[in-house]
């Protein structure tokens, strides 16, 4: 068990993701930022990750549950996945 599976919206599948692209620690996760983490995944590890992985990476960052980003934040991810 790693320390990214005490954050929140972190289970084993995102877990294993993060890990498989070299993503091992909450303070490497908020260094590379949820765009890029997820970049990695889509392109590594599961090329139909979805937006509400997206989210769950962001609000991991943050420190809370995905239900609580606000508004500006989800239009701002929903944005970035609409351009992949």
């Amino acid at each position: 068990m790693s320390e990214l599976l005490k954050l929140p919206n972190v289970g084993k599948v995102l877990e294993e993701s993060l890990l498989l692209v070299g993503i091992e620690t909450p303070e490497q996760l908020q260094e590379v930022r949820a765009e890029e983490a997820f970049i990695l995944i889509r392109n590594h590890v599961d090329s139909g990750a979805c937006i509400h992985m997206l989210y769950g990476i962001q609000a991991a960052i943050y420190g809370i549950p995905d239900k609580f980003l606000d508004d500006y934040t989800k239009q701002r991810l929903k944005n970035f996945y609409n351009t992949l």
